[in-house]
């Protein structure tokens, strides 16, 4: 059998059976200190896709760092068929500054397709898409709520993908979400050029959150074997499928206040239910917020102080409470049951 070509990128050249960490030249900051986007390349024996999976393109989600950081630990990786590329910081300005955008204050997922003279966020994107996605069959990308918000672990993808769709119930989050695309992100970007991206979100920024990140490897893997890339040896089965929800809403904070909630990320809720409550300081003025449709919460805000307006719950619709909340429940299992796939990791 003849043995398989390298994997160049940038001039390095990876050997089959080899995996190594390349630096592609980002930027250069005011005091001179070069600043490059770190990729780690397993370049498998046998031919097979070549998949990325990428985290911290807005550099608080820090969550996601932690999932490829466990991802590259799995002992299924040794084994790997086709090529897999990981990106842990997409954003390494945000990620040292503990932000969520660039130093220009763009939003790099707003930035896509990008050019190679424009803004540095413009720039960032070209590079990114150029020199991994459209090298990939396939993408992976993980994502968190923004700081003081959390998400319950999901899945998103467009309405129009049949092939996204099945990957995402390969995938097993608690939920997947129809999403439209956005104009400037990288899912849209990815698609004008013919790549699918799976967009996963969970946890809150600058926070970890261990359901999470068990959620996310487990179906980063789950993926991997249904491509072809890894055996199913130590992957957890799905035990029970996704939560399928083809809209939602954000709920909003009618007046300005102190937010006390009542229900939690995952917690389903019927038309009509009280999931919070915004009071003045003085406890004279309150206004209660009640679930408009029955649905799962998917989102919720984590900082007791809002404004009026502020984004509070984001409601996913479902057309059965009572089987969404057996879905959850069972869900909830399966997820305490996952291995940790890093044996010393306690959060």
């Amino acid at each position: 059998m003849p043995r398989r070509a390298p994997f160049t990128i940038k001039n390095t050249q990876i050997e089959a059976g080899a995996q190594r960490t390349v630096a592609l030249p980002v930027s250069v900051l005011s005091d001179h200190t070069p600043v490059a986007m770190s990729v780690h390349v397993i370049h498998g024996r046998l031919d097979g896709p070549t998949v990325f999976v990428s985290a911290g393109v807005h550099g608080d989600e820090v969550i996601g760092v932690e999932i490829v950081r466990r991802l590259l630990r799995t002992p299924n990786l040794k084994s790997l068929r086709g090529t897999l590329i990981v990106i842990p910081i997409v954003n390494a300005f945000g990620f040292m500054n503990h932000s969520r955008y660039l130093p220009d204050r763009r939003d790099l997922n707003r930035s896509f397709p990008g050019s190679s003279d424009g803004s540095l966020a413009s720039r960032l994107a070209h590079l990114f898409l150029n020199e991994i996605v459209a090298r990939c069959d396939l993408g992976i990308d993980l994502h968190s709520a923004a700081i003081h918000r959390t998400n319950l672990p999901q899945i998103r993808i467009s309405p129009d993908n049949p092939r996204t769709a099945k990957l995402a119930e390969v995938f097993g989050a608690p939920v997947i979400l129809q999403s439209p695309l956005r104009e400037g992100s990288l899912r849209g970007a990815a698609k004008d050029i013919g790549k699918d991206v799976l967009l996963f979100e969970a946890g809150e920024g600058l926070r970890f959150d261990e359901m999470s990140v068990r959620s996310g490897v487990a179906g980063i893997l789950r993926v991997l074997h249904h491509v072809g890339m890894v055996s199913a040896k130590g992957i957890s089965k799905t035990k029970t499928p996704s939560q399928y929800c083809n809209s939602s809403k954000w709920l909003r904070a009618p007046v300005g206040g102190l937010l006390r909630t009542f229900k939690a990320d995952g917690d389903v809720v019927a038309e009509g239910d009280v999931m919070a409550a915004v009071s003045d300081p003085f406890g004279q003025v309150e206004r209660e917020i009640l679930a408009p449709f029955s649905g799962i919460i998917v989102g919720r805000a984590v900082m007791p102080v809002v404004n009026e307006g502020d984004a509070v719950f984001h409601l996913a619709r479902v057309k059965s409470v009572s089987r969404a909340e057996e879905m959850m429940v069972e869900m909830n299992d399966q997820l305490t049951d996952d291995p940790l796939f890093d044996e010393d990791e306690i959060i």
